[in-house]
């Protein structure tokens, strides 16, 4: 009786070629869904309290306006004074019209009344600061203002 050698049973191979077109579609996908931060908050926020919370719905369409003293590592350069910031710059009440105009400018003939300008302000800040901006916003007919604060603690 003769005995029947075993073959070796070979692995299976994996073809990797298609590996690389995995990795640049997860790749483009992540790069395609992630967000960057526009802005770099330059003054300290302590939002107020909230009673009535509404979400904004196209975040594309809102530019920002923090008020408040400037963060600690800007304190010694710029004192502990209040501080408007306009994007990435500390401006004065004078410069929110170029601000708006600027971000209307960016926008489509349609998505321009959408604008809404989201006023962050701290808690501390005087009213008098408060009412300058939103008589400067008035005066530029940017009427659409979402004032930004704390959710309330349940």
């Amino acid at each position: 009786m003769k005995l029947a050698k075993k073959k070796k049973k070979q692995g299976g191979s994996y073809s990797s070629s298609s590996m690389s077109d995995i990795v640049f579609m997860l790749l483009f996908f992540f790069m395609v869904t992630t967000t960057m931060r526009d802005e770099e908050i330059m003054v300290k926020i302590k939002l107020p309290e909230a009673t009535e919370i509404a979400k904004l719905e196209r975040k594309d369409l809102t530019c920002y306006i923090n008020v408040g003293a400037p963060i600690d590592a800007l304190q010694s350069k710029l004192g502990t004074d209040t501080r408007m910031q306009l994007n990435d710059k500390f401006s004065t009440i004078n410069d929110i019209r170029d601000f708006v105009a600027a971000k209307r400018e960016q926008l489509s003939e349609a998505d321009r009344v959408q604008l809404t300008i989201a006023f962050r302000m701290d808690e501390e800040t005087r009213m008098g600061m408060v009412t300058d901006v939103k008589q400067e916003l008035r005066r530029c007919q940017a009427l659409k203002i979402n004032y930004l604060a704390n959710q309330p603690s349940n």
